[in-house]
């Protein structure tokens, strides 16, 4: 058994289960407490009861013993008094052979307790250990109640279990032990079980948790993180979790620092922190398969490898460090995003930080603030200044904010006792200085101060946090003031508005409200509760939003393409928004410009998970000589003075004028269009789009930082110029690691060119689509739309007719585009 020994205390006995009457009855036989043997006695007497005046009780030994495992505990007494912390309730002899005995007070609250109730109720010896077990919590399954459990692996549960453990150590563990005399003394003691331990080391578990990896050896042999797992049973363990391949290259050189890695689920390597006694059995399992098994102080400095699987322990000491990440013009903290690992890839995130958030699983509404995931990296958003663990030796930096500023990937070295780290960002350019300011038009889930504190890890001036409902689900209540959360100098602000939602009709984004429209989503499932009716229109909203002074936004444009149609056709909606990059969304776009709609663009993450970074996907807006605010932040939207970044920073200008502008020139001719663009990332191609059509690119093949392109534009019509960088082919080139993979690319607001005195376009056949989807909007709202019965229900508009209400915008809007159409000749 590992050097322990389980004593029979059979003949020695005195009590049965009416000793303990009222608490769980301990089986007799052999017990595993912490891992250690114990043998019950079995029969109906199966414990040694000590009582005050009680006779005393001999355990005869006669051979060597390094320790004396007792497994004991104070039962109530009769009266109901309890012995004062440090009261002698028993007293243990331990007679050495040639030796006078050893005699031990066996203490209240020191040696042991009692055993009355568990959690809070209850008391632990400080010299004791309670037997219970500690066992992690299921990872893939459980209780609901449990889900934020989860990431506490080892639950907050007492685990005093049955007894306490206390044990005697030898203090000359050559000479044997000749017995153990057992005796009362101020209370009531019932001893359940006593092993012997030659075994040269602690019994109870003293040495802090060491990460270990856990290598799968043989051609191509790869498992998911999840699917493992390791037992220990004289120790602790937590979950595995994937370690990427030794090679640190390509890691480092990533085009993509600072943004993540991928997730590689598939992984010949994990690593569990584990804790345990040299004589401790590991277990390794994929799912129920045992894939090796092993004794915990075989594993030397060297690892071991046991069948198929290698073992190895990847930290060698460690120091308690003091970080700051300072800019490096002005040598003060700046907020960033961080991630520590050592090279092995074992991740040390800064104390108050995950090493991964939830467990590595989903993130949607769970943990959603103040650390992100991108891919197999999670990082944690800080002020400039963190402090914890870090590993002596070579530990790899990932550092980032935003996209104006450098990101950094290092190796950095960690000097035995090295208390201090700094690290410095450069900054590549700054658009606030150029009047840009950034902001994500659509951001969930996070609290304000939350988005606050995330947004300037981002160096993002703006986060649209909305408020909503899924189903039963209203989120961000709380949060809503009417007015912008914004730090103390005013460059960031949270402002918490809302996204309205219907299942069918579409979602709508309204930033700025002052006070909420409600309801907030309508006809049902899972925007709205089960079974809910269709209250409200998304032209409603808008004209609520629009009332407040707000700003109106069709998010993640078309989809749902219910209503958008109608918003646009009536002007009821200040821009449109993309989360993905994806060539059938910007056709739709391209198309509604073609037939006339001024649409500026925005970009938003629709963050909802731990697993997107605020503004991945942002909006710049240019406020030129104001100074901002989020109310100037939105007029500059209004005014189409944007483009949308994933990444690149565009300027582009025709004829000397702006994103958003009205270039005049009489009848036909050329406009002058210069286009630039500035990334961290590499991007490999600058386009010029005219009405849909690539009409001017600057390409280079291997990608670059930088890129520029004039040329002269044919204008022959009323027109709209916009640009766009991306990869080799415009709807491929990098991805982020973010959930949704999205694409490194950005898109300019369109510059308007006019061959009269206004800017006017016309395309019929998108003409007769927007047509023929309010048309069939329409007919869902009549036919298919969940209603309550009109007599029975008064609505918030409080008008007679609710039906009659629903029609009006779609029968607007059917109106405008049919005379539209009309009067171009169709």
């Amino acid at each position: 058994m590992g050097g322990y020994e389980p004593l029979d205390l059979t003949d020695r006995c005195n009590a049965g289960d009416e000793a303990i009457a009222g608490f769980p009855t301990i089986a007799g036989g052999e017990r595993r407490y912490l891992g250690l043997p114990f043998l019950v006695a079995e029969g109906a007497e199966r414990f040694v009861l000590l009582e005050p005046g009680g006779d005393e009780v001999v355990i005869p030994v006669g051979r060597p013993a390094e320790r004396v495992i007792v497994a004991h505990r104070r039962l109530p007494q009769p009266d109901g008094a309890r012995p004062a912390v440090s009261d002698e309730v028993a007293a243990y002899a331990f007679e050495l052979e040639g030796r006078d005995p050893e005699v031990v007070p066996i203490r209240e609250r020191f040696e042991l307790c009692s055993i009355e109730k568990e959690g809070w109720d209850s008391d632990s010896p400080f010299l004791a250990a309670g037997a219970g077990s500690a066992e992690r919590i299921g990872r893939n399954e459980g209780r609901w109640e449990e889900v934020g459990l989860r990431q506490t692996e080892l639950p907050f549960r007492w685990g005093i279990g049955e007894v306490f453990l206390w044990a005697w150590e030898n203090p000359d563990p050559a000479t044997p032990l000749g017995s153990v005399r057992l005796s009362a003394r101020g209370g009531r003691v019932l001893v359940v079980a006593i092993t012997l331990s030659n075994a040269g080391e602690r019994p109870f578990l003293r040495d802090a948790a060491v990460p270990v990896r856990i290598s799968l050896n043989g051609a191509d042999r790869k498992t998911r993180a999840d699917r493992l797992e390791v037992e220990v049973d004289r120790g602790v363990v937590g979950y595995a979790y994937p370690l990427p391949a030794k090679d640190l290259h390509e890691f480092l050189t990533d085009p993509l620092s600072g943004w993540g890695q991928p997730a590689d689920p598939e992984t010949p390597h994990a690593y569990v922190r584990m804790a345990a006694l040299p004589s401790a059995t590991v277990t390794v399992k994929e799912d129920d398969d045992e894939l090796a098994s092993f004794r915990w102080g075989d594993v030397t400095s060297d690892g071991l490898v046991s069948g198929d699987v290698g073992v190895e322990v990847v930290e060698h000491g460690r120091n308690w460090v003091h970080v700051r990440v300072v800019d490096d013009e002005t040598g003060l903290p700046v907020p960033c995003r961080v991630h520590f690992r050592s090279v092995e890839g074992v991740p040390y995130q800064p104390y108050g930080h995950h090493d991964h958030v939830n467990s590595d699983m989903g993130t949607w509404h769970i943990d959603v603030g103040g650390d992100l995931r991108l891919g197999r990296i999670t990082y944690a958003y800080i002020d400039g200044t963190c402090q914890g663990w870090l590993p002596t030796g070579d530990v790899i930096v990932d550092v980032a904010r935003g996209f104006e500023v450098e990101p950094f990937r290092q190796q950095v070295r960690i000097e035995r006792g090295q208390r201090e780290l700094e690290l410095r960002l450069r900054r590549m350019t700054s658009m606030n200085e150029r009047g840009w300011y950034s902001g994500d038009s659509h951001v969930h889930f996070l609290s304000a101060q939350g988005a606050l504190t995330e947004q300037q890890g981002e160096d993002l001036n703006v986060v649209n946090l909305l408020q909503s409902q899924w189903g039963s689900l209203f989120t961000n209540t709380e949060d809503f003031t009417g007015a912008p959360h914004a730090t103390a100098d005013g460059r960031y602000v949270t402002y918490v508005s809302q996204e309205n939602r219907q299942h069918f009709l579409g979602h709508l984004v309204l930033w700025g409200l002052k006070t909420p429209i409600m309801p907030w989503c309508s006809d049902g499932p899972i925007e709205a509760e089960t079974g809910g009716s269709m209250e409200i229109t998304e032209s409603e909203w808008a004209d609520r939003c629009h009332e407040q002074g707000g700003t109106v936004v069709i998010p993640h444009f078309p989809r749902p393409n219910g209503e958008p149609a109608v918003l646009v056709a009536t002007g009821r909606t200040d821009a449109i928004e993309m989360i993905v990059q994806r060539r059938p969304f910007h056709e739709e776009w391209y198309r509604y410009l073609n037939t006339g709609y001024r649409l500026p663009l925005v970009g938003g993450t629709d963050k909802m998970s731990s697993e997107v970074p605020v503004g991945l996907y942002r909006t710049y807006a240019q406020l030129g000589d104001e100074a901002f605010s989020h109310e100037a932040w939105c007029r500059a939207v209004r005014l189409g003075r944007t483009f949308l970044s994933g990444g690149p920073l565009i300027a582009f200008e025709v004829d000397g004028h702006g994103i958003g502008e009205t270039v005049s020139i009489s009848g036909s001719g050329t406009v002058s269009v210069s286009a630039s663009v500035e990334s961290i990332f590499p991007v490999s191609t600058l386009e010029i789009v005219q009405n849909g059509r690539v009409v001017a690119s600057s390409v280079e093949d291997e990608g670059a930082r930088r890129l520029e392109l004039s040329a002269d534009v044919r204008i022959d019509t009323d027109s709209w110029l916009a640009a766009r960088c991306g990869g080799p082919e415009h709807f491929d080139g990098l991805a982020h690691r973010d959930v949704w993979e999205r694409r490194v690319f950005a898109h300019s607001s369109p510059v308007y060119v006019t061959t009269g005195t206004e800017w006017r376009m016309f395309d019929d056949e998108h003409a007769a689509y927007m047509q023929a989807v309010i048309e069939g909007s329409l007919a869902y709202v009549r036919e298919r739309s969940t209603q309550h019965p009109a007599d029975l229900v008064s609505h918030h508009h409080g008008e007679t007719d609710h039906l009659e209400y629903l029609e009006r915008p779609f029968l607007e809007a059917l109106e405008l585009v049919r005379g539209r159409r009309k009067g171009s000749g169709a």
